[in-house]
């Protein structure tokens, strides 16, 4: 990510989506307001509504506004998720995704000191959708693995670790049963981390790290591996901390980034100003230090710790009674 301020104003494409999408959205542009920083938002539609109305679940329009802008602000999509932000992922060519799994408190975090980053390749492995059924009885899901892909994502893994002043990299793959892929993967990542001597190193296999997130987790610092790997350890780790609604998530790639929480739409609660904001304004939080906003980006998340400490204006699923309109305003407050 970026480390230093690059512009006086960015423009923004904020695609609210879904259900509490637009809520959360709401509630994060409000901070982002409060904050020194000129923003100019431009707005596109996508997800379930958005195909009801128009067919499409992802306009070419909306794919316009975020080429174009800075960087996307996405809030969340029902059943069209997962094709909504794929096909932003392969059109914007979105090789990385960032997953920080961090305890905050009052989350119901299992540990006290969990920390780390997983990077995830986006763009190959088993989330090519290359699928075929050969017979009524049986289907074949190819995994492409290349060396140019591997090779970026792991690299953009140690510049990460470097930027942040982490200190060790984990590679995470199946290398003696994918002895190919795998292979190549883990063979890939050393060749990298020769490049960044003064950042330790080591590798586990996938099972073995879904145990280790489990006993010891303060171990980590930042994990690098495949798709498929990734979306799995990701949600595993989300598990530590809390769950789902409290995780942020970056998109990044050449030719821009994308950032969002990843919970649900969560139609249930949608409208009833019950939703919690906090996992959409820690993507905000990831989206200022890609900017290059890092002090605006402290400030943010130190006016959500302190709402986080107090207590006071924690909506339900955190165990209070606060609105999303009082926990935004709290925040807002605390700046």
């Amino acid at each position: 990510m970026n480390t230093s301020k690059t512009k006086d104003k960015y423009q923004i494409a904020v695609v609210p989506g879904d259900g509490i999408g637009k809520e959360v959205m709401k509630a994060t542009l409000d901070v982002l307001d409060a904050l020194d920083i000129d923003f100019e938002y431009v707005y596109g539609d996508a997800g379930d509504e958005c195909l009801e109305k128009t067919g499409t679940a992802l306009p070419g329009e909306t794919l316009d506004i975020i080429r174009e802008a800075d960087a996307c602000l996405f809030g969340a999509a029902g059943e069209t998720a997962a094709d909504v932000i794929v096909k932003i992922r392969q059109e914007m060519k979105m090789f990385a995704n960032l997953r920080p799994v961090k305890a905050y408190p009052n989350t119901n975090s299992l540990f006290d000191d969990i920390d780390f980053m997983i990077v995830r390749e986006n763009t190959e492995g088993m989330y090519i959708a290359d699928e075929e059924s050969f017979t009524d009885e049986g289907a074949i899901a190819r995994r492409i693995i290349t060396r140019e892909a591997e090779r970026r994502i792991i690299d953009y893994a140690f510049k990460y670790a470097k930027d942040n002043d982490k200190k060790k990299v984990t590679a995470v793959h199946k290398a003696n049963v994918l002895k190919k892929t795998d292979g190549l993967f883990r063979e890939i990542f050393y060749e990298v981390a020769k490049d960044y001597p003064d950042i330790a190193t080591e590798d586990f296999y996938v099972d073995a790290t879904a145990m280790y997130l489990i006993t010891q987790p303060e171990s980590f610092e930042v994990i690098v591996t495949t798709n498929l790997f990734g979306d799995i350890l990701s949600d595993e780790g989300a598990g530590l901390v809390g769950g789902l609604g409290l995780i942020p998530s970056a998109n990044i790639g050449q030719d821009g980034a994308l950032f969002e929480p990843v919970h649900g739409s969560a139609p249930d609660i949608a409208g009833q100003n019950k939703a919690n904001p906090i996992a959409m304004m820690l993507s905000a939080i990831m989206m200022l230090r890609y900017l290059g906003e890092n002090d605006e980006a402290d400030r943010f998340e130190a006016s959500i710790l302190k709402v986080l400490n107090d207590a006071n204006t924690l909506t339900g699923d955190l165990g209070g009674s606060a609105t999303t309109e009082e926990l935004t305003s709290e925040v807002i407050n605390n700046l």
